[in-house]
């Protein structure tokens, strides 16, 4: 990996700039200008010194992964004295999509919602943090509001829906949106006697519920495909 590389795969790790021109505008300078610095295998040092101003990031730490991340934080400067040796790290897993964060928004499952009536518009309720691969374009982040699925999602988890998925496959959990609760997570089971699905959770207390063949494209949001809570 050339030093160019290097230092801008730690400075995207640090400002979660996932493009150049997201890096441009947290640098203040032409898009260009990043590829200008790219071709000649070189960081300008105006650089690190734009990143110190705004985010208080260590040039030793951009430059080599050498010492503490961070010079400055909220309470002052606060420069660390790292192990004799000195701390090196190797940048290389910086190009991981796992190692990037990705600051998304967190819906509410709570909507009104009536069954044939057209699919309600999603609430936002906050944001989270997310590692790259769990971010794709076609992925809906929501809250779990209720203990419905426990303990396979408890209230509170954050639930990754695919939304490109809405194909049914008997045993695979979605996003359902039921009337009079709104957004739901069921499992579902296809009884092929009665031509339609059975909509279950993981709760032993809930009953079973249907869904005909006919309302799937309506009523399926997408697929269940992470869920990230506190066991």
């Amino acid at each position: 990996m050339n030093l160019f590389q290097e230092v801008y795969d730690r400075i995207r790790y640090a400002t979660n700039a996932r493009t150049q021109v997201e890096l441009a505008e947290v640098l203040e300078i032409r898009q260009s200008s990043i590829s200008d610095a790219k071709r000649r295998d070189s960081v300008p040092s105006d650089w690190y010194m734009k990143l110190f101003e705004k985010f208080g990031l260590n040039p030793d730490w951009l430059k080599k992964g050498v010492g503490p991340m961070y010079l400055r934080t909220e309470q002052g400067y606060a420069p660390a004295d790292p192990p004799a040796g000195g701390v090196s790290e190797d940048p290389a897993h910086y190009g991981d999509p796992a190692a990037k964060g990705v600051l998304v928004t967190v819906h509410a499952m709570h909507c009104p919602y009536e069954e044939g009536a057209r699919r309600p518009e999603f609430r936002p309720v906050g944001k989270v943090a997310l590692p790259q691969t769990f971010a794709a374009p076609q992925i809906q982040v929501f809250r779990a509001d209720s203990d419905a699925f426990s303990p396979t999602v408890r209230r509170g988890a954050y639930v990754g829906i695919d939304t490109e998925f809405v194909h049914p496959v008997s045993g695979e959990m979605y996003a359902v949106l039921m009337p009079h609760e709104g957004l739901a997570l069921k499992r579902l089971f296809f009884d092929a006697a009665r031509d339609l699905f059975l909509l279950r959770t993981d709760h032993p207390d809930h009953p079973d519920g249907v869904l005909s063949v006919k309302e799937c494209p309506q009523r399926l949001v997408g697929r269940l495909v992470w869920v990230l809570q506190q066991i």
